[in-house]
């Protein structure tokens, strides 16, 4: 039997919703066409269930590669979002700064920032405590060579109390978005504030 044109679209990435649906409405069609005038072959049982069966199956596939890169594809970062780390790194006029997900917007919009003046402690207690977020901090500290230096954390801040659909939509757009920021030097992904302490942080920039 031949392969349906539907599997050489998944792998050339051309599929869209209405694909989708002419193939499905197709392959019902087919199966409904077979059931009622099923051909005098006796190996037509084997047949038909193979190519139904592989129709469904390729179905089935393309809606899992256009709901996994739906997934992937993330949510869009506002300009104010891009501006404001751009101020932290350049600038220095923020300590840190706090990011959301706008699921109306849909997009990464700021939540809140630091002054310079503003410590650790301060930024750990901005983060919420049941809700997922990501956040930079500009960390600064001196080298064993009594060096002055400053290093830019990415966290993803998920705390278990979170609800799932949030740890699920801060997981699937972090990428994208942590590529947008351009001149993080760190990353950490957090739980609870065990894993993003000061001692941490030191012991990431040494």
């Amino acid at each position: 039997f031949q392969l349906s044109p539907l599997f050489h679209l998944i792998f050339l990435k051309k599929i869209n919703k209405h694909l989708l649906v002419v193939t499905f409405i197709y392959s019902l069609h087919h199966f409904s066409i077979l059931l009622l005038k099923p051909p005098s072959s006796s190996l037509f049982p084997k047949q038909a269930a193979r190519r139904v069966f592989l129709q469904f199956f390729l179905f089935y596939l393309a809606m899992s590669f256009r709901m996994s890169s739906n997934a992937s594809s993330g949510m869009g970062v506002s300009d104010h979002s891009t501006t404001t780390f751009m101020e932290l790194q350049r600038k220095k006029v923020h300590r840190y700064v706090i990011f959301k997900i706008d699921e109306k917007k849909k997009e990464v919009v700021v939540d809140k920032t630091g002054g310079p003046a503003e410590s650790y402690d301060d930024f750990t207690s901005s983060l919420p405590e049941n809700d997922c977020r990501y956040a930079v901090y500009d960390f600064d500290y001196v080298t064993s060579d009594n060096c002055q230096k400053s290093k830019i954390f990415f966290i993803a801040w998920s705390p278990a109390t979170s609800r799932i659909r949030a740890k699920m939509l801060y997981a699937t757009s972090k990428d994208r978005f942590r590529r947008v920021l351009d001149g993080i030097h760190y990353e950490i992904q957090a739980t609870d504030p065990t894993e993003m302490d000061l001692e941490v942080i030191r012991d990431r920039a040494n």
